[in-house]
């Protein structure tokens, strides 16, 4: 029952997405479209209660509950970059907005980029596992099983740190075309 919920609540995070941006930009409702995005963090909301419900209702701790923390903490760690990005190319397409700023390949303002996304994903991380022991300790049961995925992450964590500090080094600046719009 768990991973229909967690399936719907990722299928209902694109389809609001989807909604709340076509109705902002083609159908020129921006208040509504805003709502609509609005209702996005709800999904993660109901995948965190479905997960509590389902610990509270005696399911053992398991990989099903490590996906719904999982999908919070990346929700929470990259949701708000996620809207923008999506917001500005929604803009650009369907609202005549000019095309979006492509990011910088190198310089300074690539390193500043670079380790802004890994404390987003450090803020991931954290939020994620915090649930995992939260529904372990929930359960009465432990958290071992609840945590097995948390190695893996902690793992592609610092391989992350060590690739986006990394840009911190570079010391070439981007060319005057670097910095034009896509």
């Amino acid at each position: 029952m768990l991973l229909a919920v967690i399936a719907a609540c990722e299928i209902g995070f694109w389809v609001l997405l989807a909604a709340g941006l076509v109705t902002r930009y083609l159908l020129r409702l921006p208040k509504a479209g805003l709502v609509l995005l609005a209702g996005v963090p709800l999904v993660d909301v109901v995948m965190l209660v479905a997960s509590v419900l389902d610990i509270h209702r005696g399911a053992e701790p398991s990989f099903k509950h490590s996906l719904a923390a999982i999908f919070i903490g990346v929700s929470v760690g990259f949701g708000h970059q996620t809207l923008k990005w999506a917001d500005q190319w929604a803009a650009h397409f369907m609202g005549g907005a000019p095309r979006p700023v492509k990011p910088p390949k190198k310089g300074p303002e690539r390193a500043r980029r670079e380790r802004a996304g890994w404390f987003r994903h450090l803020l991931a991380y954290v939020v994620g596992v915090g649930i995992m022991i939260g529904l372990g300790l929930l359960s009465g049961r432990g958290y071992d099983a609840v945590l097995a995925p948390a190695g893996t992450w902690t793992l592609v964590l610092a391989i992350d740190a060590i690739v986006s500090f990394s840009y911190s080094f570079d010391r070439t600046t981007p060319t005057p075309r670097e910095k034009e719009p896509v």
